[in-house]
């Protein structure tokens, strides 16, 4: 007797909790939405996604820049982390985010540069409740497709922000620490707090029933126990040990998050940490990973915004032995021994990107994996973070987009080539079809 297919849209349910379920064989076959429009072909489509993970003060460009155009580069000193997934990234050179300049208004790169790097709109200098930026290239999306998702978006972050407040040089605070906008006026905030982002991805119960369930500090997971049961039953042995690896991955971040609200937070006059979040860095980011890759997984969510710290941040990074402030050490002034404390903080940061897409390409989805099936930009609205430029900005984007990207290339563009432009090209690459955004001129050439 064939075993009854399962709806790609099932959910484990008990008190108030709701789980999405990751692609089983028995949801039946899947197809990316390249091939099915290329080919007709029929059954589930493999839908398209997009992260944007933002770095603060820019990088050390000549560390960063591969030397060699097209497929035969070679990864630089800040790119070797990257080295098991070179094939699937492409580093983008040239582009610009103007609105992120002065254009008359002094002071405030890094506000400005936080604040135009998903919109292309140049940000009102106040540091009052007037806030104006632009849409943002993540919301665009979120805007048209949203409503086939449990969640329209996900806004992470590491840093909380200021709502109000002046930050940089007359610019409110906002703008520093928000990379999403709804709206010209609308940012919107970032969860920093993985215990919240976790709740908010899987549960859709009222505050009773959430406070019945930590009473019992059980596992998400004890309450969809007859659900799972059930399923299990009903799926292929294959299906079967995918149910119980994607349970384990749960249940693991989980068991950190509890782990984290036991330890205090590291002391770091520079750095405020929120409660309940890892005191430990690495892990407060990682586990930030591990809920995009769940997000992406589960469908719960095709569009994520993540910034690994605020623009003009002045994080301390102690684990790699870097004990001063990032954006004081931004402004190097040619001094060695700072530059090369920033090289190891960039490295850093690049070791955590090359965890998030090894991860995701280690789930395999239809004929690839979840990183094939998805979009990852990194980079950052600043380039040279002791002058402040803007041009020539250092971009990254992993995946190929099902189907849709060329990868394992670096690509080095006209100089002024608008970020925007590439925002426009991978919106049309999630079905979103738009002319402009921002400051874009059109597509981006050369990236299929």
């Amino acid at each position: 007797m064939e075993t009854p297919r399962l709806s790609r849209r099932t959910f484990l349910r008990g008190l108030g909790v709701s789980i999405a379920l990751p692609w089983l064989e028995t949801m039946g076959p899947l197809t990316s939405w390249a091939t099915a429009s290329t080919k007709g072909a029929t059954g589930q489509m493999i839908p398209n996604r997009m992260a944007f993970l933002y770095v603060p003060n820019g990088k050390i460009m000549e560390k960063w820049t591969p030397t060699e155009v097209g497929a035969d580069y070679e990864l630089t000193n800040i790119l070797q982390p990257l080295a098991n997934v070179k094939e699937k990234t492409l580093v983008l050179s040239g582009l610009t985010a103007d609105k992120a300049r002065a254009n008359g208004n002094g002071g405030g790169d890094h506000a400005r540069a936080m604040a135009a790097f998903l919109t292309g709109a140049q940000p009102r200098k106040t540091s009052g409740t007037d806030i104006h930026a632009g849409i943002s290239v993540d919301q665009a999306a979120a805007s048209h497709i949203g409503d086939q998702t449990r969640l329209p978006s996900l806004e992470l972050g590491i840093e909380p922000g200021y709502r109000a407040g002046n930050c940089d040089s007359g610019y409110s605070c906002v703008y520093s620490a928000t990379m999403a906008w709804k709206s010209a006026t609308q940012p919107l905030p970032k969860e920093v707090n993985p215990k919240l982002a976790f709740e908010r991805m899987f549960t859709i119960e009222p505050n009773t029933q959430k406070q019945q369930r930590d009473e019992q500090r059980k596992s998400i997971l004890d309450f969809v126990q007859q659900d799972s049961k059930d399923l299990i039953q009903k799926v292929s042995g294959n299906d079967a040990r995918k149910l119980d690896e994607y349970f384990s991955a749960i249940r693991d971040i989980e068991m950190r998050i509890e782990s984290a609200e036991k330890f205090p937070a590291l002391e770091n006059p520079e750095y405020i940490a929120p409660e309940k979040i890892p005191a430990n860095f690495q892990e407060h980011v990682r586990l930030m990973l591990d809920l995009i890759v769940l997000a992406f997984q589960t469908d719960v969510t095709r569009i994520v915004t993540f910034t690994l710290a605020n623009e003009g941040s002045n994080k301390t990074y102690p684990s790699i032995k870097v004990t001063q402030g990032h954006h004081n050490l931004s402004h190097h002034g040619g001094d060695k021994a700072k530059i090369e404390k920033i090289r190891k903080i960039n490295v850093f940061h690049t070791e955590q990107l090359a965890y998030l897409l090894e991860k995701l390409d280690s789930i395999p989805e239809g004929e690839g994996s979840l990183l094939d099936h998805s979009m990852i930009l990194y980079g950052s609205g600043n380039a040279d973070g002791n002058r402040h430029s803007h041009h020539d900005l250092p971009i990254l984007l992993a995946g190929q987009g099902c189907g849709t990207l060329k990868s394992g290339r670096h690509i080095k563009y006209p100089k002024e080539t608008p970020l925007n432009n590439l925002w426009v090209s991978m919106l049309n690459r999630m079905d979103v079809n738009v002319r402009q955004l921002g400051d874009s001129t059109g597509n981006l050439k050369d990236l299929s």
